[in-house]
This record gives structure tokens, C-alpha cells and sequence, in this order.
């Protein structure tokens, strides 16, 4: 006779905290320049990492550059994510945004309102939204989060 094990289901509180904190962002930059001027204005180490990738609704393979903070820095995860590849958006609802910038745990030295504010001094950045994720609805979004 077989043994049968009992599985046992545990679920765990999510809090604001353990929300994303997705920041949109216009610019006609390429996405290593603007990573560069990222770097440097909020002095993090973003580095090209794998894409992004998914397909299609038509079956094509769709691309999208995702460049990741690397600094070692392991409660402050960081993430630039393009939203447009070639005609395709990742979040279609988004068309105007060019990019995203996931902070996954911002610390308090890391709040998202220094961070909108030290973006929108970049000469090269034409907008900065804060993003509420929840209210979004995109069936992409899995891929970001």
C-alpha cells in the first residue's frame, strides 16, 4: 500500500512593503544610455542582464532589454525593463511610457519620491510617473513582477 503524503498549504502575509513600486519613465534614449545616466544620478551599478522575453498572441517571440542593479546590494533589487520593442508594448496600456524602473524593497534612504525627484533631473527624461501596479491590469505583468 502506497503512502500518501498530506500536503499542507501555508500562506503568507503580503504588506505594501513587499509591493513592487513600478516608476515609468519617458525618454529618447537608448536603454544603455539612459542606464548609464541612471547609474550615476542614483549611484547604483545597472548592468545589461538577461530580456525579458514572451510570445505573442500571433506566436511571434517578443524581446524587451532588461538591465538589473548589480552593486551586491541585496535588500534594494533595482530593474530597468524597455516597454516598447520594435511596434510591441509590454504593457499595452502603457504605450506612452519607453520605460519601466522596478524597485522591488525600497529601503528608507531609497524612498520612490527621492528617486522621482532625482529622475526628473535628467536632462534626457521627458516624464516620471509612480505606477500603481495594483490597479493595473495587463496579463504582461507577470513577466515584470
Amino acid at each position: 500500500m502506497p503512502f500518501s503524503q498530506r500536503i499542507t498549504r501555508i500562506h503568507l502575509p503580503v504588506n505594501d512593503q513587499d509591493i513592487a513600486i513600478v516608476i515609468g519613465i519617458v525618454s529618447a534614449d537608448a536603454d544603455y544610455r539612459l542606464s548609464l545616466k541612471l547609474n550615476k544620478k542614483l549611484s547604483i551599478s545597472l548592468k545589461s542582464t538577461d530580456p525579458v522575453e514572451f510570445q505573442a498572441d500571433e506566436g511571434k517571440k517578443i524581446i524587451f532589454s532588461r538591465f538589473s542593479d548589480s552593486s551586491g546590494v541585496p535588500d534594494r533589487p533595482i530593474q530597468l525593463v524597455s516597454n516598447r520593442s520594435e511596434k510591441n508594448f509590454m504593457l499595452k496600456k502603457l504605450k506612452n511610457i519607453d520605460y519601466l524602473l522596478l524597485l522591488h524593497n525600497p529601503a528608507k534612504d531609497f524612498s520612490p519620491e527621492k528617486v522621482i525627484t532625482q529622475l526628473r533631473e535628467i536632462d534626457s527624461i521627458t516624464g516620471v510617473f509612480n505606477i500603481d501596479i495594483r490597479t493595473l491590469n495587463d496579463k504582461n505583468l507577470k513577466y515584470l513582477i
